[in-house]
């Protein structure tokens, strides 16, 4: 039977789909609580960090509990159990349960909020709402003796150098010779010192994320065979992608904005405040922006992408009344700022699962963690679904 996955493992895991480096400026990711070196079988996944939900991990023998939402957002002075996050972290730490966030990281990423949102409504031909500017890429360039060459290639590509796209270990590599004097006090694992040296080797390229530069680095100097091995980091850009905020696409078939509407209703989970609806019922719908979260900052973008409507939360009065008056504005859907971000979750538990490949267990919370817990008095004054 296999060994247990380190937490750091696990980590590492979750950081190649999620980068921490792509998270906003104000936004706190990453590791909150817990010890790289423990053994993780069993991880949740949940939106919020609340003391129900970590007694819901508690209770499921979970080792980790990963959320959308940040515990510690802005700065604390105390982490006492007199307060909610004081109880939280100190649950956390006597029930042995690690926590770990991905937060704008997983909204922008592939595969991460937004693109989990869309695909609740099946779109077609989804491209970001707003691009992210290119990652930042290095380009390791590495000389090694040719025999350690692909020993070496493989170790670079497990600490996560020449990932690119679907693919995984890509390089780019020529064969030359290497030239050296070892002086005295080295230690060389080839020739000897004052002789000097020529040696068959292969200069390899790889492409490494600015923020695995350090895990590449360390893993390059365990697995090359030189006691001072030769190598540098060149600076460069990648064009933006299949990352950024919010999605857009089409619907594999044109509806009314009443039966997308209905259809959001059905496919999210409910919640207390359920969905609210601008725009004429009956008009119909083939492009859609979504976007999970507080999305009002993007309704121009929306607008400007032609979608018929825009799917997202925390609407504010003044914003959408003043974007729905513009030329060319969609329509309008919004819900539960929870709901539009919990479809990440069983996405991003199946991900984890295979990525460990069925080393780890991964469960989804289902407790619904939005803050609005009754709606009495709704009135439909803008039509009827």
């Amino acid at each position: 039977m296999d060994a247990p996955l380190h937490l750091r493992e696990i980590i590492d895991l979750l950081e190649r789909r999620y980068p921490p480096a792509t998270a906003e400026a104000w936004d706190a990711v990453g590791l909150v609580v817990g010890e790289p070196q423990a053994p993780v079988e069993r991880v949740l996944f949940a939106v919020d960090p609340t003391e129900e939900v970590v007694a819901e991990a508690a209770a499921a023998g979970a080792d980790l509990l990963v959320t959308h939402h940040p515990l510690l957002l802005r700065p604390v002075n105390s982490v006492a159990a007199t307060t909610p996050k004081g109880r939280v972290i100190h649950r956390l730490i006597s029930e042995g349960i690690g926590l770990y966030v991905a937060h704008t990281n997983a909204d922008i990423a592939a595969g991460g909020v937004n693109d989990a949102l869309a695909g609740l409504l099946d779109l077609a031909e989804t491209r970001p709402l707003v691009p992210a500017p290119g990652r930042a890429l290095d380009v390791l360039v590495v000389y090694v003796p040719e025999p350690e060459a692909e020993a070496l290639r493989e170790a670079l590509a497990a600490a996560g150098a020449g990932a690119v796209g679907d693919y995984t270990g890509c390089a780019w590599s020529v064969t030359g010779t290497g030239e050296f004097t070892p002086q005295d006090g080295a230690e060389p694992a080839i020739g000897a010192v004052g002789t000097h040296e020529r040696v068959t080797e292969r200069r390899l390229e790889m492409v490494v994320p600015s923020g695995r530069r350090d895990a590449v680095t360390a893993a390059l100097r365990d697995a090359h065979p030189y006691e001072e091995p030769a190598y540098s980091f060149l600076a460069t850009h990648a064009p933006s992608s299949d990352v950024g905020a919010g999605r857009v696409g089409r619907l594999e078939e044109p509806t009314t904005l009443r039966e997308l509407a209905a259809v959001v209703a059905e496919r999210l989970p409910a919640t207390a405040g359920g969905i609210r609806v601008s725009g004429d019922l009956d008009a119909i719908i083939t492009t859609v922006a979504v976007c999970g979260g507080a999305g009002d900052s993007y309704l121009e973008a929306a607008r400007a992408a032609g979608a018929d409507v825009y799917l997202t939360a925390d609407l504010r009065h003044h914003r959408a009344g003043e974007a729905r008056e513009e030329d060319g504005a969609p329509a309008l859907i919004d819900a539960a700022h929870w709901a539009t971000e919990w479809p990440w979750l069983p996405v991003a538990a199946r991900a984890l699962a295979g990525d460990s490949g069925g080393r780890v267990e991964t469960i989804v919370s289902t407790r619904v963690s939005d803050p609005w817990t009754t709606r009495l008095g709704g009135a439909e004054t803008g039509g009827t679904l």
